[in-house]
């Protein structure tokens, strides 16, 4: 693993940007949608012929599907990247991946669900900010409001706040560290790998979709029992969509961490649900569960 956090460029008007399916095959009007919102947005998506292949449930093989990922990162010409879809099979070519190169070509890459393997191996292999956000083929069903947060994000000098309006505080307290994380099925199977995320000091992102709340407590008690949370520094929960009530999930948290001592805040507008806010994967933040707020230390580009 490399050391020094980087930065990638800010996204700025006329600049191309290169789409990759890390995982599963995508809908091609879904895509079509979220192409003409980059477009209509004045940027120039590049889309390779490759990136229609299929294997079974997966975009391609699992070296077709990296090779992708490793050209883009090395062609100066192309100054970010967005990922077609989630599904399944980011972790599949992890192993891939040149976290080398990727270093040393530092780039915005962003996506959300399954891509959650990608960003957060990213991150601590490469040292490299990420973005957990809209893929392709949600940017154009979402609303106004994932749609600003997307734009904006990517091409902001200026530190961002999050004021979570509905959240809920769950575990009382304030804390500050690097928010990590993004899917909880995702970090869940990631658990006991090399890729596996370091969670000492973190604050960590939590989001998921149609997992019943007997399996959300198990991948939480699974990652407990392995040691995940002993030095967590607090816990950001987006949604958790078709995974029962919004209080069964959160009586879960509670449960489950009300004797760790930190911050835990539900309700931030993140994940599968009709609103997708970008947050910055491996940027330092400051949680206040009581304020409702997360707050990060510096523009994310």
């Amino acid at each position: 693993m490399k050391t020094g956090v980087i930065f990638p460029e800010r996204l700025r008007q006329g600049d191309a940007v290169g789409i990759v399916a890390p995982a599963s095959p995508f809908d091609q009007q879904r895509f079509d949608k979220g192409i003409r919102r980059l477009t209509s947005a004045g940027y120039h998506p590049v889309v390779s012929k490759g990136l229609f292949d299929r294997q079974g449930y997966l975009a391609g093989s699992d070296q077709h599907r990296a090779d992708l990922i490793n050209r883009f990162f090395l062609d100066r010409s192309v100054k970010a990247i967005v990922c077609a879809r989630g599904g399944y099979g980011s972790m599949r070519m992890l192993g891939f991946l040149n976290y080398d190169a990727i270093h040393r070509h530092p780039k915005i890459i962003v996506g959300f669900s399954d891509i959650t393997a990608l960003l957060n191996a990213i991150f601590f292999q490469s040292r490299l900010v990420t973005f957990h956000g809209p893929n392709v083929t949600t940017l154009g069903d979402r609303n106004a409001r994932t749609r600003d947060s997307f734009f904006s994000t990517l091409t902001s000098d200026s530190p961002m706040r999050m004021d979570v309006e509905k959240g809920v505080t769950l575990c009382r307290g304030r804390a500050t560290g690097v928010v990590i994380g993004g899917n909880l099925t995702t970090l869940c199977h990631l658990t006991g790998t090399h890729f596996a995320p370091d969670y000492k000091g973190c604050i960590l992102l939590l989001e998921d979709r149609g997992e019943a709340p007997y399996r959300i407590d198990r991948m939480l008690t699974q990652m407990k029992l392995t040691g995940c949370f002993d030095y967590l520094a607090g816990i950001v929960l987006g949604s958790f969509e078709q995974c029962g009530t919004p209080e069964a999930v959160f009586d879960i948290f509670r449960e489950m961490f009300e004797k760790f001592t930190i911050p835990v805040l539900g309700g931030l507008d993140v994940g599968h649900g009709r609103t997708n806010l970008i947050v910055p994967i491996g940027l330092t933040a400051t949680l206040d569960a009581d304020r409702k707020t997360l707050t990060f230390d510096r523009a994310a580009t």
